[in-house]
């Protein structure tokens, strides 16, 4: 019997050949598991896996990034837009490199989001330590700064011999096509075992499938699920991330058609129902609206649909406030289906959703139910008019008339990215979401940086949508340099950059803690030493163009409307740049958001904010 064949190549090349073959399937659809590699290339990956892209860039696209964290904020945003079934890579090189990865990775893994890490780690060997960049623990030598990387890894290996990765690198697209496992998966990759060749076994480099599947409910858990949803007067289904993963909007239309059970979003959610359905309630928890959170208070069976019900989901425990309330989820993740001590779906959201509707046949909320809920909404929908509503157009505009303008202008089809500042409450409040992609907001983690890089990843899975990152001054700050990326790829993206001088709603957040706005104002320091004096002379925009960007200027709301039309329009990479109006005109939360205040102090601004603190959390609930 002839021995297998085999093909000698590195543990790099033979790494990217590999990831090259993979595919996820669902519903008969196949696409590219790793769908391409973000790079920046030092010492500990330049030999390795560099010269391995360099040897396979036709079969394994790459994409230069600027910035480690950037790049796994694209790769992210790229997973999200294609509903968790593709993903990218990422290599760094060892040291600073790698551990910029971190905060991308846990921004992956808390939002349930595939990325793959591919850092590069010290010599397997030890025979030149140490080197430049590494880690030198006295009791534990096998330990690397990678090792940050565990705990915000859903998967994690150190490849130290070339045939382990035969084994990992099977575990590690498991996890990523995995939808009750999937984040970041991080191969820390020795810079020597990179470069070692070895006889691989030609099947590894095969075309390899890995269907992601859409178990059904459990008829047991369905059944009881049926009894409490019939059983309910007020039932409220809140609507997460998992229904768009699922691509279960559909399904979701069509349980809420035959049963007339609203739906509130939380930001992940939202989109999950177009915003003029009759049942669409917007936003719940300490960033929704006034009548999802009117009717939570309310409701007497709350129906998790691919929720993970995050503090600002559940106004920190306050916002279910009916004596009897009971929860019921539907989740693809177990951990999640069983928060709040819920009856649970374990299942796939679309999957459930069908079914739930099937075994529901002439079941439907009390017509009075639907007309309060339905009268509620119609006076939110005001609300939102008014509030983007401009009387006039030579005025400064305020930052909910910005989303305003950016409402009138975009269609369907566009995806509007945030994460972080005051732009997410006005947003999950106020955004009028037309298709189940358009609104992007990360909120898992609300990471200031992520929506420039994001809308890079966002134009390559979808290159003909028109792609809007909405940042604030302080987000640009924290990461604007994926814009030299966009250039250099001519990825369309439209940057619409908000001038407001400071943390806006750390701000707000810190007057309301008994914080006095302290160090949140981007101002001249003065003689007490305190930021207040005047705002810093520093010009945004002039600095998006010195990165390439063609950027437009708006001073009025009649400006604005024409730099957003035009932006949209563009085939390169454009930036609306706007300072708005200094009177805040946020809307009030709705619900409560426990941020716990200074139990003693000598400053009356926080023993007043202990006051209310405590009157508030008095309201928290533990639904047992």
């Amino acid at each position: 019997m002839s021995a297998a064949a085999t093909r000698r190549l590195t543990t790099a090349q033979a790494l990217v050949r590999f990831l090259a073959a993979q595919y996820t399937e669902r519903d008969g659809v196949r696409r590219r598991l790793i769908a391409g590699t973000w790079g920046i290339f030092g010492h500990g990956n330049v030999a390795g896996l560099g010269q391995a892209l360099v040897e396979y860039r036709k079969a394994m696209p790459y994409h230069q990034g600027r910035n480690e964290q950037a790049m796994v904020h694209a790769a992210v945003g790229h997973a999200r837009q294609l509903n968790r079934l593709s993903a990218q890579a990422v290599t760094t090189s060892i040291g600073p490199g790698a551990t910029n990865l971190v905060t991308g990775a846990a921004l992956a893994t808390i939002n349930r989001l595939p990325v793959l890490l591919l850092p590069g780690d010290y010599f397997a060997s030890h025979a030149a330590d140490p080197l430049l960049q590494q880690l030198e623990h006295p009791v534990e030598a096998d330990v690397s700064v990678n090792d940050a990387l565990r705990p915000v890894s859903r998967y994690f290996d150190r490849i130290t011999r070339p045939e382990a990765l035969l084994a990992s690198a099977l575990q590690a697209m498991r996890v990523l096509s995995d939808p009750a496992e999937t984040g970041a998966v991080t191969l820390a990759l020795p810079q020597d075992v990179q470069a070692e060749a070895y006889d691989w076994p030609e099947e590894f480099f095969a075309d390899r499938v890995w269907r992601v599947r859409r178990p059904a409910p459990d008829p047991a858990e369905l059944a009881e699920a049926v009894r409490a949803i019939r059983a309910a007067a007020r039932p409220l289904i809140v609507a997460g991330g998992g229904v768009h993963h699922s691509e279960a909007e559909p399904a979701l239309k069509a349980l809420v058609d035959a049963t007339g059970i609203p739906v509130a979003s939380t930001q992940a959610g939202k989109g999950a129902l177009r915003h003029d359905h009759p049942a669409d309630l917007g936003g719940i928890g300490h960033t929704g609206t006034a009548v999802s959170d009117e009717l939570a208070r309310t409701s007497d069976l709350v129906i998790g649909v691919g929720t993970r019900y995050s503090d600002f989901t559940t106004a920190s425990g306050t916002l279910f406030q009916h004596p009897a309330v009971r929860f019921l989820n539907l989740n693809i993740t177990a951990f999640d289906a069983h928060k709040l001590a819920a009856a649970t779906l374990v299942c796939d959201a679309r999957s459930g959703l069908t079914a739930l509707t099937e075994a529901l046949a002439g079941h439907r909320v009390d017509a009075a139910y639907e007309t309060e809920y339905r009268t509620g909404k119609a006076r939110w929908d005001e609300t939102v008019a008014a509030a983007f509503r401009a009387d006039d157009d030579s005025a400064v505009p305020t930052q909910t008339q910005v989303l305003g303008a950016l409402d009138a202008v975009v269609g369907d089809e566009d995806v509007v990215i945030n994460a972080a500042g005051s732009l997410p409450g006005d947003l999950h409040k106020l955004w009028r979401a037309r298709s189940p992609r358009q609104y992007h907001l990360e909120y898992g983690y609300s990471c200031m940086g992520y929506e420039i890089p994001a809308a890079l990843g966002v134009q390559q899975a979808a290159p003909d949508v028109p792609v809007w990152a909405l940042v604030g001054d302080g987000t640009y700050l924290m990461n604007p340099t994926e814009i030299v990326t966009a250039v250099q790829e001519n990825l369309p993206v439209k940057l619409v950059l908000v001038q407001n001088h400071g943390y806006a709603s750390i701000g707000g957040l810190s007057e309301s803690v008994g914080a006095e706005r302290f160090g949140t104002d981007y101002r001249h320091r003065v003689a007490d030493g305190s930021f207040t004096g005047a705002p810093l002379p520093v010009d945004l925009a002039a600095n998006a163009a010195s990165l390439g960007m063609d950027v437009l200027r708006a001073k009025t709301v009649r400006e604005l409307r024409e730099a957003l039309a035009t932006a949209r329009a563009a085939t390169r990479p454009t930036c609306v740049y706007v300072e708005t109006a200094p009177a805040s005109d946020a809307l009030p939360a709705e619900a409560w958001w426990d941020v716990p205040v200074a139990e003693v102090s000598a400053r009356a601004a926080a023993t007043d904010a202990r006051a209310v603190y405590e009157r508030a959390v008095a309201d928290r609930r533990r639904h047992l």
